[in-house]
């Protein structure tokens, strides 16, 4: 019985950490919009390339989850403040991974998923093309 009592205190020390982010208040602005509109509309635009980390396939600007709204306060922060988009988006990818962006980047690491489809296609022309000249000659 007291083994079993230990066991479930350790469970309830482990899960309160994860249930304390979700019941802090939201940031001021994950839910409110800059009161100028041609900020609000830099946020949103930028916002709307960025992925939500924990749903994965929203973007941020669609996502309920609470780092989805932590991020558009970033956003809409630093866009008050005067910073570039594509300087906030640099400092996102840096802090969370080239994950959260919807455009990829072209790097040393990552040239082979691009170059990847141009040589499938080369290659199924020209396995096309032999097969075009048997059926040809036949």
């Amino acid at each position: 019985m007291r083994g079993l009592l230990l066991a479930l205190l350790a469970l309830f020390a482990l899960t309160q950490p994860l249930a304390a982010q979700d019941m802090l208040p939201p940031a001021p602005y994950a839910y409110k919009q800059l009161a100028d509109p041609r900020q609000e509309a830099k946020a949103q635009a930028l916002m709307e390339t960025l992925r939500c980390l924990k749903c994965q396939s929203q973007s941020i600007a669609d996502s309920d989850a609470p780092m989805a709204g932590d991020m558009r306060h970033q956003v809409r922060t630093r866009i008050a403040a005067g910073e570039d988009p594509e300087a906030i988006r640099q400092w996102l990818i840096e802090r969370y991974g080239d994950y959260v962006s919807y455009t990829p980047q072209v790097k040393p690491i990552t040239w082979p998923l691009f170059a990847a489809p141009l040589l499938f296609l080369a290659l199924a022309a020209f396995l096309l093309r032999g097969r075009f000249r048997r059926s040809k000659g036949a």
